[in-house]
């Protein structure tokens, strides 16, 4: 018993000082963010959210683990499982690419800020209209020769199990011929090499618990696997969607 309760102080402990370093690094970011990013260009200001993003790992004790060829350039659309708010901040880390993310993120205090500044894309997914309007901006940026990135799933899985794939922003990839990157992501254990849920954020569990355990973990690997690029080739983005399920399943594993 006395043994639990020390490695639980020990964890708090650890957590805590990994929060405050965290929380240094994200003032930063947005002291950046408002007094360095207006004399930069986009390329100049990606290199900085890649490089702040790889920090953010380290100081919340995450080792990053990339598998596979990132995308050297675009036009590319990256797809991906959907396990935590850390899902982000480490495919940034592994390769900067624009996110196609929910309006409400736009709203939220400094998280916002930061994403916007990420050339994060937003849409409103309850509106056929707005989902009509991404697809279009989509196709801008591949015309642009950008990398884009979404979470096919919608939402947050629990990491055991692949949620059904969204087909609609698969559209502007069927219509520029642009190539779809499956990634798979995962965590584990370092110690062990067991998977870890200790990022995970879905069902009844708060983001401030998801956060806390991660900052808790003494070894948390997280992996970004990269697939090969594929094109549609003739399939309409159903049908692609279902093999890109498929293969970001087994890149997950």
């Amino acid at each position: 018993m006395m043994a639990n309760g020390l490695h639980k102080i020990k964890t708090n402990l650890r957590a805590l000082w990994r929060a405050l370093r965290v929380l240094a690094h994200v003032a930063k970011g947005a002291w950046i963010v408002a007094f360095r990013f207006p004399q930069l260009n986009d390329g100049k200001q990606y290199e900085h959210v890649q490089a702040w993003a790889a920090t953010l790992l380290v100081r919340a004790g995450v080792r990053l683990q990339v598998q596979g060829q990132p995308p050297v350039k675009g036009p590319v659309l990256i797809a991906s499982n959907h396990i935590s708010w850390l899902d982000i901040p480490m495919m940034h880390a592994a390769r900067h690419c624009r996110f196609i993310s929910k309006s409400d993120v736009k709203g939220w205090p400094i998280i916002g800020t930061l994403a916007t500044a990420a050339g994060t894309l937003y849409i409103q997914r309850s509106s056929r209209r707005d989902a009509l309007r991404m697809v279009s901006s989509m196709q801008q940026a591949f015309e642009r020769g950008e990398i884009l990135a979404v979470f096919p799933e919608g939402t947050t899985g629990d990491g055991r199990e692949l949620l059904a794939f969204h087909s609609n922003l698969l559209e502007a990839a069927v219509q520029c011929d642009a190539p779809v990157q499956p990634v798979g992501l995962r965590f584990f254990d370092g110690a062990t090499g067991e998977t870890s849920y200790a990022a995970t954020y879905v069902g009844d569990e708060t983001l401030l618990g998801s956060i806390w355990r991660v900052l808790g973990a003494n070894d948390l690997v997280a992996v970004v696997h990269y697939g090969e690029p594929q094109r549609a080739q003739g399939r309409d983005r159903r049908l692609w969607t279902q093999d890109l399920h498929a293969e970001v399943d087994r890149l997950r594993s």
